[in-house]
């Protein structure tokens, strides 16, 4: 070959093998945006911890990638989960902040069975691993729980799915209380308004941190009446405030298993993932991101002034937890299913 043919070649050859090189885990991000998919309505407990997070997120992924937090509402966020399972792209650039109760969903509700497999997203992390409430609101004649256990309970629920409406039917169905339930609403946003407006009594399935971050002002005041505690074990907190447990209120032994199931998934309480199928090398990155502002000076400050409690579950442990629920006894998950249905 003649000198300036093999100098072509050699350019050539320089210039493949510059393209088939993979891009550095320092450079992945760079000039990229992410796309942070948040599965309910703005201004709820959901999406104020969200955005809370991707307004710092960027800083701990390599490119310091802008991150665009995006509503998705709709289903109990099941809408945003089969949008992430089935149509965003598997390269880390997009990803999802979602309810615990679409995660369950497909083990307890079988139309969910179609449209994502939980057990397939990867989980990054959640926030938080806490405990849900039942309450009424000022306007409200029932002040406890044994007073919605003897008169009618007007409770706002969002849709199928979502935790307003899941943790209503159970604790109507396994400790007896007189809850008549209205579903419909968008989210808590909407339904602590209805409350305010003296629509409907209360909500279930509200997460402690939420009512504190919402509506601090009831607590300040002793406004809200709060009827029980929904946990595996009970919040400090409450049981300083006198909040009985749910486990106080369980009629039927059998029915124990079913409830502990369901609240289970508190334990990611904030769960956020990515699509299936993203690179062993994005997960990562990811996942050490969301660990690195959970342990940020600059975003627990702002969480403290929003008033949102931080404790963290890297996604590995998450991933966990929820292949432990998918393999419950049939027996025990059917039993679930009759509890969460109104």
């Amino acid at each position: 070959m003649s000198p300036k043919a093999l100098k072509a070649s050699g350019l050539l050859l320089c210039a493949i093998a510059f393209a088939a090189a993979p891009v550095s885990a320092a450079d992945y991000y760079t000039g990229k945006k992410v796309d942070f998919v948040i599965g309910s309505d703005a201004g709820g407990g959901y999406d104020v911890y969200a955005r809370n997070i991707g307004k710092h997120l960027g800083r701990f992924l390599p490119g310091n990638p802008n991150v665009i937090p995006r509503n998705m509402p709709g289903a109990g966020s099941g809408t945003a989960a089969a949008s992430l399972f089935r149509l965003s792209p598997k390269d880390g650039t997009v990803i999802g902040a979602l309810f615990p109760g679409v995660i369950v969903g497909p083990l307890l509700e079988d139309r969910a069975q179609n449209l994502f497999d939980p057990n397939k997203f990867e989980y990054l992390a959640t926030a938080d691993s806490g405990t849900r409430v039942c309450i009424t609101g000022p306007m409200s004649k029932v002040k406890t729980f044994e007073d919605a256990q003897k008169q009618k309970t007007v409770i706002g629920a969002s849709a199928a799915g979502g935790s307003t409406r899941d943790y209503a039917a159970f604790h109507k169905n396994a400790a007896g209380a007189q809850f008549e339930i209205v579903s419909g609403y968008k989210g808590t946003a909407d339904i602590l308004l209805a409350i305010e407006r003296g629509e409907v009594d209360g909500l279930c399935g509200l997460d402690w941190t939420s009512l504190k971050s919402q509506r601090p002002t009831w607590l300040e005041q002793k406004t809200v009446n709060v009827l029980v505690q929904d946990g595996i074990e009970n919040e400090h907190e409450l049981d300083a405030l006198g909040v009985p447990s749910i486990w106080t209120f369980i009629k039927q032994e059998s029915d124990k298993a079913p409830v502990e199931l369901i609240v289970s998934q508190q334990v990611f309480g904030r769960p956020y993932v990515a699509p299936p199928g993203v690179p062993a090398q994005q997960v990562k990155m990811l996942r050490d991101a969301f660990e690195a502002v959970m342990k940020d000076e600059a975003f627990l400050s702002d969480a403290k002034q929003a008033r949102l409690d931080i404790s963290p579950l890297r996604g590995e442990k998450v991933q966990e937890v929820v292949a432990k629920l998918y393999a419950a006894p049939k027996e025990v998950v059917q039993r679930a299913k009759q509890l969460i249905t109104p």
